[in-house]
């Protein structure tokens, strides 16, 4: 977990250097007509929207995730819905339902939230 910590530290204080570098550029295009043109070519415009999607998808994830975590009541009661249909589908049901399950059925949420935007968002 500590080096997940650590990466979690680097990468907010690489972005945290991105948005500076990218906030000066944007500040000077507006006179420089050759930055303005510069930025906005396709060589430009195609990383900093990947960044866009990247970091989108990793919010909605940190939400789900962080909801997990905390075992919100509304979360919660989604999970026991889904749980008690398994049963009644002659499943054999399970006390409590585990992390990993969870997060499983979280992904699968995000899975189709993403297929639905797909038009939208460009492949990783």
């Amino acid at each position: 977990m500590d080096d997940l910590h650590l990466r979690i530290a680097r990468v907010t204080e690489d972005l945290r250097n991105i948005q500076q570098e990218l906030n000066c550029a944007a500040m000077q295009a507006p006179s420089d007509p050759e930055l303005m043109e510069a930025l906005n070519s396709l060589s430009e415009t195609e990383p900093i929207e990947t960044l866009r999607v990247a970091l989108d998808q990793m919010r909605h994830f940190l939400w789900f995730y962080s909801r997990v975590m905390r075992n919100e009541p509304e979360f919660g009661d989604n999970m026991r819905q889904a749980g008690n249909k398994e049963s009644a589908n002659g499943d054999t049901p399970r006390s409590e339902t585990s992390f990993f399950d969870q997060l499983s059925r979280v992904d699968e949420v995000m899975l189709l939230h993403h297929l639905a935007d797909a038009k939208r968002r460009k492949p990783n």
